[in-house]
């Protein structure tokens, strides 16, 4: 049995609890993965300690040196990507392309902000007086909470700490208790990596036992979280009325457009790509397809030819194109939602059902869903499923297909797929969200670019892309002017 420990002050040390917890492949929950530590508020004590004492050396450490770590851990990441790939595909369940994908995500967004630290400074100004230096500088601001989710385990690790350590902070990284075997990989690499005691530690547990230690240690100047809304808003409302930094990736409720002029074939490809990647596991998924009157029974029949050609499987059968979803909890809660659309009445056309039979038996399988007549009425279209369950919704045309979208309290992702031009302009004008597509999957994204949502998908500065190292610091002007 695998059994990881905390890593804390540069060292794999056991929780002060004594007691550990099992994670099991969701794929065949007879099977022990790992023991992870169940640490308390004073393992997170701990670690908070080392990297305060770290802080100082390392803000001071020039950052072309930070830089050279952080690029070597990345050299051994890529040494380790089969490593990376399978045990992603252990502990979450996703099948062994998407781990793939999700590996390459994590390099690029790691390698990324690495070179944007490089070029992380301020801008000089001329000054309205003679012989006065005017410019803006940034600071790193201390200890990090970095707290991060089960469903990318790896991406979001990278696109959380590499920009906090490249910027000049100190952190601690919790993982969910769901995947902790993939961070732990990433900080055994980061201790290889040969990193100055205390800089990143790693912490494993409940949220539920050790999140408000991680919130409200009066050492953390910033907390990046990323996880469901009603956690992420719990947090803000912790650190209300204080200077800590917050930035919360949370849940979705992504639309797809489907215009009437739409190259059909296309839509409905990205639409399975979102709702089924993943096993809809992902906040960017696509859980709303919106579709125009006239166009609207073909999509639903396309859509649901499709989810019924999904070769659901383990994840490490390279023949699989879904695997099950993260563990028991996940596996109810999306069950408890597919028997809701039932009883609102929108109409079944594909899954809707566990799967239970045969090598399914032991895992926590469920078949790709799709539900057609779905209003906006209805609770499968308000509230974030996190599963393969994709909701199609008709609209009478492009301006009510924009209110039906843009009609919940979420605002992360959307896409629109259509030929006009115009329609296409003013859809990215009037979707509130903060990552707007044409004619692609709602979940595309790339590392140049920034990752967040509005209304009650985000708060805070938006990870990667240029505030991914900004939101780590804290922005002085300073006025120069020489004695002689």
């Amino acid at each position: 049995m695998l059994i990881l420990k905390n890593y804390i002050d540069g060292q794999w040390i056991d929780s002060i609890s004594g007691k550990r917890t099992q994670k099991f492949n969701p794929a065949n929950r007879e099977e022990a993965l790992c023991e992870a530590q169940a640490s308390v508020a004073q393992d997170v004590e701990r670690a908070m300690s080392a990297a305060s004492q770290a802080f100082p050396a390392w803000a001071r450490t020039p950052v072309p040196q930070r830089a050279a770590l952080l690029q070597q851990l990345l050299e051994k990441m890529k040494a380790n990507e089969t490593e990376f790939v399978r045990t992603v595909t252990l502990e979450n369940g996703k099948i062994l392309r998407e781990s793939r994908a999700e590996f390459q995500s994590a390099i690029k967004e790691a390698d990324y902000q690495i070179g944007q630290g490089r070029r992380l400074g301020g801008a000089h100004v001329p000054s309205e007086q003679p012989g006065l230096l005017a410019y803006m500088t940034r600071q790193p601001l201390g200890v990090v909470s970095l707290i991060t989710p089960w469903n990318f385990p790896l991406n979001v690790a990278c696109r959380k700490m590499f920009p906090a350590l490249i910027a000049g902070n100190t952190c601690v990284l919790k993982p969910s208790d769901v995947t902790p075997m993939t961070s732990a990989l990433l900080f055994k690499l980061l201790n290889e990596a040969g990193f100055p005691r205390g800089v990143a530690n790693f912490v494993t547990g409940r949220g539920s036992v050790i999140g408000d230690t991680l919130v409200n240690h009066p050492s953390v100047r910033a907390i990046s979280f990323t996880g469901s809304t009603e956690v992420g808003l719990s947090i803000a409302g912790k650190v209300a009325g204080r200077s800590t930094k917050i930035q919360l990736e949370m849940g979705g409720k992504n639309p797809l457009v489907v215009l009437a002029d739409a190259n059909l074939e296309r839509a409905v490809d990205a639409a399975m790509i979102g709702a089924f990647s993943c096993s809809g596991q992902w906040c960017t998924s696509t859980s709303r397809v919106i579709v125009e009157a006239p166009v609207y029974e073909t999509v639903v029949e396309m859509l649901t030819q499709k989810a019924k050609a999904i070769a659901v499987g383990n994840g490490l059968d390279e023949a699989a194109r879904m695997g099950p979803v993260a563990g028991p909890d996940q596996y109810e809660s999306i069950l408890k939602y597919i028997e809701i659309g039932k009883r609102e009445g929108a109409r079944l056309c594909a899954g809707g059902h566990a799967l239970r039979e045969g090598h399914f038996a032991r895992g926590y399988f469920i078949a790709p869903t799709i539900f057609a007549d779905v209003t906006s009425a209805m609770r499968i279209a308000r509230e974030e499923i996190f599963g393969p369950v994709l909701c199609v919704m008709k609209a009478n045309d492009f301006e009510d297909s924009v209110c039906i979208a843009n009609e919940t309290i979420f605002g992360l992702a959307s896409s629109v797929f259509t030929q006009d031009l115009a329609k296409a302009q003013r859809f990215i004008e009037e979707s509130q969200v903060g990552l707007c597509h044409v004619n692609m999957p709602t979940a595309f994204k790339e590392p140049q670019l920034e990752f967040g949502g509005i209304k009650e998908s985000g708060r805070g500065l938006p990870e990667a892309g240029t505030t991914g190292a900004e939101f780590f610091t804290s922005h002085k002007a300073v006025y120069l002017r020489p004695l002689s």
